[in-house]
């Protein structure tokens, strides 16, 4: 692959990545903030917590009711983090 086609690929990426953190709702981005801040910038422990507080069984982190909803939306950022190999926390300010 020539220079001129990595670098086009990069920037597309980037263009993806920039676009899809545009479309985020403010649940989104609080997810991002907390991952960062609470959670060492990893889904899995916030997950676990997530699950862990559905199951009845201690957890870490209060998300007030909408545990189900946000585990969705963990899933997806995750999964758009894997694909697009980027932490949506540097695109996202860290406030909060």
């Amino acid at each position: 692959m020539a220079t001129d086609d990595k670098q086009n690929e990069s920037t597309g990426a980037n263009a993806e990545v920039e676009a899809f953190v545009r479309g985020l709702d403010e649940p989104h981005r609080m997810l991002i903030v907390l991952k960062s801040q609470l959670y060492g910038g990893r889904w899995e422990p916030m997950l676990d917590d997530l699950q862990n507080r559905l199951a009845g069984k201690p957890y870490i982190f209060k998300l007030a009711n909408r545990i189900k909803d946000d585990v969705e939306r963990i899933t997806g950022m995750m999964e758009f983090e894997k694909k697009n190999n980027v932490d949506l926390s540097d695109y996202v300010k860290l406030e909060l």
